[in-house]
């Protein structure tokens, strides 16, 4: 019996790869085959699992796992994380490195995988070497997110522009201002001046989006933009305060005399 059951998972398991699905829950395996006993289901997971084809990501959500991915143990989170998002019943989107990997930024090649969404904070999921991290915001801005096309259907993206703003915001996240500035020299061939937004203006801190435009134009020597950011802002009628370019390190003795009163007080270099 054990050995039937296990087969029929199997079966209904190769059916949603048919369809492009790489994840389920066991509440819909157990929708899908009633005649099994919430034991049956458990031990067929059980037996799944300990031969690699399937793989426990969150309170009872599964992945599986395709023997083109068996040596890694795990999915690349493109293939998954737009399904497994639905099934938590939150908005998010791809954000930070990995979201500017997808605008042709990918200098910088992440160990872990970024996504921003709702309260309450969801914690890290760690499998196999990789890690998701959670960063819970207020509020999602729909309107700066773009649908990408993946293998399994579409993955929220963070828009150019927004990835910019999130990588000086939460830098300290991605390795320091360094690598921020390093990423964005890259990212800023896919910003248009125009995608400075009123949106992304309300939804950005004024400090990270003084900081980016400061980079912008002192260290990716990127004027148009510069230009373009400081204007958009001048017309939301934003207040510029002075501000440290590195938050944690003294400003005592470094000079501010720039338009977006960034107060230099650290060298920023660029990765080639």
């Amino acid at each position: 019996m054990a050995e039937h059951n296990e087969i029929s998972t199997t079966q209904w398991l190769d059916k949603i790869l048919a369809k492009g699905a790489y994840g389920f829950s066991k509440e819909i395996l157990q929708k899908e085959l009633p005649d099994f006993s919430d034991i049956a289901i458990k031990r067929a997971l059980s037996r799944l699992s300990s031969k690699g084809e399937i793989i426990s990501l969150y309170k009872g959500y599964y992945l599986i796992i395709p023997p083109q991915y068996a040596s890694k143990g795990i999915l690349p989170p493109p293939l998954y994380l737009d399904a497994f998002m639905k099934h938590l019943k939150r908005p998010y989107y791809v954000s930070l490195l990995n979201a500017a990997a997808f605008h042709g930024a990918s200098h910088q090649q992440p160990q872990e995988y970024f996504v921003m969404t709702g309260f309450p904070v969801l914690r890290p999921t760690q499998k196999n070497g990789l890690k998701i991290n959670y960063v819970s915001i207020k509020e999602i801005p729909e309107v700066l997110i773009e649908k990408r096309k993946t293998e399994a259907g579409y993955l929220n993206v963070s828009n150019a522009a927004l990835t910019a703003g999130d990588l000086i915001q939460y830098e300290k996240r991605i390795g320091g201002m360094n690598r921020a500035a390093t990423v964005l020299n890259e990212l800023a061939e896919a910003i248009k001046p125009t995608d400075f937004s009123s949106s992304l203006l309300t939804h950005v801190q004024v400090t990270a989006l003084q900081r980016l435009g400061y980079l912008l134009e002192s260290v990716c020597l990127n004027q148009k933009l510069a230009d373009a950011l400081f204007e958009a802002m001048r017309k939301e009628q934003l207040s510029f305060f002075r501000i440290p370019l590195k938050p944690s390190k003294d400003t005592k003795g470094y000079s501010s005399e720039n338009r977006w009163k960034v107060i230099v007080n650290t060298e920023i270099e660029i990765d080639e």
